[in-house]
């Protein structure tokens, strides 16, 4: 989703002071009924939704950053927009950094995949370091969404014909590896992957009478695994392993999982998130 057509600038705000969450939140609900995508919805439903998203846990994600979000009735199309508060506020945040940048979404009820790929823009251009930097910097609205959307245009293909691809298959022993990767997919665009419950070989050998009592030493669920199978693009595929191994260390020297590619001579359909 090209993100310029949902971003209003009227909505934005550079330098907000807020001292709780709460107080957050009422003037995210403000600044978003300025802009005519949410002609037909109050300022009081708005903060209802994004204060009931926040019961089921806080937005604030991590390194100063929230991403408050809403599924909205009645709403036709997305809106964006973007707000800074450069003391920050305590938003419950997982590192317990206070949140001194806000992306809000919000949008219908029924766009879920939509929703995602949104999401998924702006978790991959906040990886940059510099980019949260430069959106703390912007003194005008005006400069706020154009450094943003600098970083998250989304780039034609210059060819019409189907990316060439590899299949990425991945065997997970360790499951604290699992959600850090799927995280790093999507900020590196990968929409979509199957993730199958696997099985190593000693869960089987246990069975031998001859290795039974060697196998009661080993950790049970490390006989346990998650195998994703995933579609990335050939050029990538350098670049994607090693964002892989800055998760799991060197697999060449780590146990742990295992990483393979090959090639594939015919694909049809997607894996994206339904």
């Amino acid at each position: 989703m090209d993100l310029i057509h949902i971003t209003d600038v009227k909505s934005c705000s550079c330098g907000i002071k807020a001292k709780t969450k709460d107080d957050v939140l009422r003037k995210l609900a403000k600044l978003a009924v300025k802009s005519i995508k949410l002609d037909n919805i109050s300022e009081e439903e708005v903060y209802k939704k994004i204060k009931e998203r926040e019961s089921q846990g806080s937005t604030g994600f991590g390194g100063e950053i929230a991403i408050p979000h809403a599924r909205i009735k009645g709403m036709e199309e997305f809106l964006l927009f973007i707000v800074t508060d450069r003391k920050g506020v305590d938003f419950d945040s997982l590192d317990k950094k206070k949140v001194r940048l806000l992306f809000v979404i919000l949008g219908p009820e029924e766009a879920v995949n939509e929703h995602l790929q949104i999401l998924a823009s702006i978790s991959r251009a906040m990886s940059q370091e510099r980019v949260k930097k430069e959106l703390l910097g912007a003194t005008t609205e005006s400069v706020l969404v154009e450094t943003f959307l600098k970083y998250t245009m989304e780039k034609e293909e210059k060819t019409s014909e189907k990316r060439k691809m590899k299949l990425m298959i991945l065997v997970l022993y360790l499951d604290e590896f699992l959600y850090h990767i799927l995280e790093y997919f999507i900020q590196e665009g990968i929409e979509g992957a199957t993730i199958m419950d696997s099985s190593g070989m000693g869960e089987y050998i246990s069975s031998i009478p001859l290795f039974a009592t060697f196998i009661g030493f080993m950790n049970e669920k490390k006989n346990h695994s998650k195998t994703i199978f995933v579609l990335i693009p050939e050029n990538k595929e350098a670049e994607i392993v090693r964002g892989i191994e800055e998760i799991t260390g060197d697999l060449d020297k780590k146990e742990g999982a295992m990483i393979l590619t090959t090639d594939i001579s015919f694909y049809k359909g997607t894996m994206k998130m339904m």
